[in-house]
């Protein structure tokens, strides 16, 4: 019996990311925002419950990765979708080419698991932290009426600059302590000290800041190595 809990647990982050999609082609941004982050809280669980049981299978890793695909690749491209849809752009195929970032999750997810070097940390940018940069950064949009000439242009290119992200060979670090003090570990607590104020400032908006925030330090951490 235990051995279908992690497996249960990773088809609720499938199923969180349908929902998120279902949103998403409604246009309403919010509720599709809030399913992902459900789904990326089932996803934390799935693995860590696989751990702690001693249940971990091939095909456990691999429901993983295809429900990750739906929940933080197609679910954040159908709300970039949905929101280039809101704009009247004569090239009727351009909100279509959102899609592409599915495509590079999938290719991401696809990496990972073959990648031995991403045990301690992460090589390109993980789909979890891109899907809320493009759900908060488009409920943010929409929440302060933030429009200006060529903004459909600006995310569909910034949607492109993702998909080069998730398949870069940049090194990005993860939050796993092998201890808890301050060397070693500066970049993290950094980082974890200064999403504070970012997420009281920006409120929603602020995800997508962090995760801006994060790729930087990232890029810092893997210059100064």
């Amino acid at each position: 019996m235990k051995k279908h809990i992690p497996n249960t647990i990773t088809c609720c982050n499938l199923i969180s990311g349908c929902i998120a999609t279902y949103y998403a082609f409604q246009n309403d941004f919010e509720l599709a925002l809030l399913f992902i982050i459900i789904g990326a809280v089932f996803d934390f669980f799935d693995g860590m419950t696989a751990r702690l049981l001693g249940v971990s299978s091939p095909i456990g890793k691999e429901l993983d990765s295809l429900a990750d695909d739906i929940t933080f690749g197609f679910a954040p491209s159908a709300i970039i979708f949905g929101y280039l849809c809101s704009f009247h752009i004569h090239i009727f195929i351009l909100p279509f080419l959102a899609f592409i970032m599915a495509a590079f999750s999938a290719l991401r997810l696809a990496k990972f698991n073959l990648d031995e070097r991403q045990a301690l940390g992460f090589i390109g940018l993980p789909t979890p932290a891109n899907a809320l940069f493009w759900g908060s950064l488009i409920v943010g949009l929409q929440q302060h009426g933030i429009s200006f000439e060529g903004l459909e242009w600006a995310i569909l290119v910034g949607s492109l600059i993702s998909c080069y992200l998730l398949i870069a060979e940049i090194p990005m670090f993860a939050l796993k302590f092998k201890h808890w003090g301050w060397k070693g570990n500066e970049i993290k607590y950094i980082f974890i000290l200064s999403c504070i104020p970012l997420l009281l400032i920006l409120g929603v908006s602020g995800f997508a800041a962090i995760i801006a925030w994060y790729v930087i330090l990232s890029v810092i951490a893997n210059k100064t190595n």
